[in-house]
């Protein structure tokens, strides 16, 4: 067959070059134009396959990554699905550690993608050697022919978002963004996003979401890492219980807080109202544009984008399971999906 420009020779091909939708019905009483970068539109459906792809080619050209070798990592899940689609298709094994708290759907799909997975409990300190940091170092320093991507220290993480994520979130904007709203986990997106953009604009405001339970915040307001800021909370991939060197937290402007339960409810009503099937931690990043707007943060004429990093497919046995719901506590009043939305017919 003839080379088509049209069709690509791999899926990886497809990485980057996300849509932007307006979120519309949702602000409509909001002051500003609010954006979303649909990050859930990468072939792995989330913005970890531009990581995964970037430091995986950056260590083929180095030489350090050879046929046949083993690609570790530590993930809540999403660049973990990345960097097993990037495997195997690349031809290396691929081996996580991920997190108790991530969804049972998330694990199931690395397995269903080739990865071997060790889950690790969550709620231990990130030094213990059961934590999900510690055993992908062992299990690095045990296996031959290994790289560990180590996504939180990795400069190459923020790198791959500086020179795509935001190079795309100008052009789309025109120029005209005033506002970057972004998940802080690893830092990757939010600081390499956010470099590109102060680049081209130093007033763009960079505005980092954390959740209750993680240490960003506090230290990126006093410099202080507080030990005593770490509880267990249900978010994934968002927030952390260590300060991971690839944040640039003096590129980031502000952080704000948002709980469990407000976030979850956030994804549903994206779900409901405007047709976008989001996942936990885009509901956070929606929560934290409701609590801005709440505070006054915008005027008119502002142009928010929020990145929107994942998709509802990977949650459907956490936010979008009612029962899951009700036995978080997070049910009844605030309710965007109940059980009267379905009608059985039985015999």
């Amino acid at each position: 067959m003839k080379k088509n420009k049209n069709v690509v020779n791999n899926l990886l091909e497809l990485v980057g070059n996300t849509p932007m939708v307006k979120i519309d019905n949702l602000t409509r009483d909001f002051s500003g134009t609010f954006l979303a970068k649909l990050e859930s539109a990468n072939p792995g459906h989330s913005s970890k396959d531009r990581i995964a792809l970037h430091i995986v080619e950056s260590a083929e050209k180095k030489g350090i990554l050879k046929p046949g070798d083993t690609i570790i990592e530590t993930t809540s899940g999403n660049t973990g699905f990345s960097l097993a689609m990037v495997s195997l298709i690349k031809g290396y094994k691929c081996i996580l550690a991920v997190s108790s708290k991530s969804s049972s759907d998330k694990i199931d799909m690395l397995k269903a993608m080739g990865a071997k997975v060790y889950v690790c409990p969550a709620n231990v300190s990130a030094d213990d050697p059961r934590s999900y940091y510690e055993v992908a170092k062992r299990l690095h320093s045990e296996i031959k022919g290994s790289i560990y991507i180590n996504q939180y220290f990795n400069d190459l993480n923020a790198d791959a978002h500086y020179s795509s994520t935001g190079p795309e979130i100008w052009n789309q904007t025109d120029g005209d963004i005033t506002h970057l709203i972004v998940c802080s986990g690893t830092g990757g997106t939010i600081s390499g996003t956010a470099r590109y953009l102060k680049e081209k604009n130093p007033n763009i405001k960079v505005i980092g979401v954390d959740a209750y339970g993680s240490v960003l915040k506090k230290y990126h307001e006093t410099g202080e890492f507080d030990e005593n800021e770490i509880y267990p909370y249900r978010i994934e991939g968002l927030g952390k219980n260590l300060i991971p060197s690839v944040t640039d937290f003096e590129i980031i402007d502000r952080y704000i807080k948002v709980t469990d339960e407000d976030s979850a409810h956030s994804a549903r009503q994206l779900v409901k109202y405007e047709g976008i099937f989001v996942g936990y931690t885009s509901g956070a990043a929606f929560q934290a544009v409701k609590q801005l707007n709440d505070e006054k943060e915008f005027n008119k004429t502002d142009v928010i984008v929020v990145i929107f990093p994942d998709h509802g497919s990977r949650y459907l046995s956490k936010i979008y399971s009612d029962k899951w719901m009700e036995n978080q506590g997070f049910s009844d009043s605030k309710r965007e999906i109940n059980n009267n939305d379905i009608q059985y017919i039985r015999k």
